[in-house]
């Protein structure tokens, strides 16, 4: 009996605490804990992001444990299959990306609907991508420049990417589109074999998270040639955007959200997409975000099925476009 009073009153104290921080308690929080599926690899970008608010999000929980479970395979299909087969109890979210939006136009089938088959809680932020060259390759310095120079040699520069049918692919592709110019296309198996032939002038360009190509821009082993997004970064502010260098449709960044199974009841929804916002609000987040160059944008439940659906759209245009098909 002592020891239940004593544990009743360490909750209340925890759940005072919890509140004069300005964080949302939840006065039942869950004795299971949240299972949060990654459907990618430890180390990736958006890994490095969840890790970094495990504890933010326990707390904005109010205690209740936080698991992050990495589920690789497929370009996200093997974690978001395993989110949907999930109760929907509130228990168990995954984090999604722009793969999960690209998937349904390269793939013949998928074993979900990408859309009819989650729950969106909200899409968080995300990660600036960067046009980079080999300098000793390509003598461009700008947009322009580039355009002129892949007109006047059709096919005979590369692109790299991180494998077939990524958004790296995509973002490249959004770009070649954008210039009316025509490259071969080399696929890599994740983004780090793609810097790497970059550098040693394998290939001649390609699409890198802004994070994963700073050293290298500060060495002077690649060259910025301008930022795919619609907005400039932080830590590179002289660099144009691609858009405002004459080239309005190219606008992509990588983005992460989280969902929920189908059927999450409004009140799970409500419950996980505060604590998410209230997570991402710490300051400790907030500033291990900034150093990496990524943004934070939290939108409503609304808003977030209303950008995937729009996402999914408009990749499944550029996809047709260049003709990317995967088994």
């Amino acid at each position: 009996m002592h020891h239940t009073l004593t544990l009743r009153r360490r909750h209340v104290l925890a759940l005072a605490a919890t509140a004069s921080l300005g964080v949302p308690a939840f006065a039942q929080a869950p004795s299971a804990p949240l299972r949060v599926i990654l459907p990618l690899g430890a180390g990736s970008g958006v890994d490095t992001i969840i890790r970094s608010t495990q504890n933010a999000l326990s707390r904005a929980l109010g205690g209740q444990a936080v698991v992050i479970e990495n589920l690789p395979g497929a370009g996200g299909i093997t974690g978001t299959h395993a989110l949907v087969r999930a109760p929907a109890d509130g228990l168990t979210v995954a984090i999604i990306s722009n793969n999960h939006a690209v998937n349904p136009s390269v793939y013949k089938s998928l074993p979900y609907d990408s859309l009819a088959d989650i729950t969106p809680i909200c899409v968080v932020g995300g990660s600036p991508f960067v046009l980079v060259v080999n300098p000793a390759k390509v003598p461009a310095k700008d947009a322009k420049e580039m355009q002129a120079l892949l007109k006047s040699r059709p096919g005979q520069f590369n692109m790299g990417s991180s494998g077939n049918g990524t958004i790296i692919h995509l973002a490249g592709e959004m770009f070649v589109d954008a210039l009316g110019v025509k490259v071969t296309h080399i696929p890599y198996k994740g983004m780090g074999p793609m810097m790497v032939d970059i550098i040693s002038g394998q290939v001649e360009f390609g699409v890198g998270a802004v994070p994963a190509v700073q050293g290298h821009l500060a060495a002077g082993r690649m060259r910025a040639i301008g930022i795919m997004g619609a907005q400039r970064v932080a830590s590179l502010p002289e660099l144009p955007t691609i858009a405002e260098q004459g080239f309005p449709s190219v606008d992509v960044a990588g983005w992460f959200a989280v969902v929920g199974p189908k059927g999450l009841p409004a009140v799970q929804v409500r419950r996980l997409h505060d604590a998410v916002v209230a997570a991402f609000a710490d300051p400790e987040v907030k500033t291990a975000m900034a150093k990496q160059d990524n943004f934070i944008r939290p939108m409503s439940p609304e808003q977030s099925a209303a950008f995937l659906k729009t996402e999914q759209e408009r990749y499944a245009h550029l996809v047709a476009k260049a003709s990317i098909k995967l088994d």
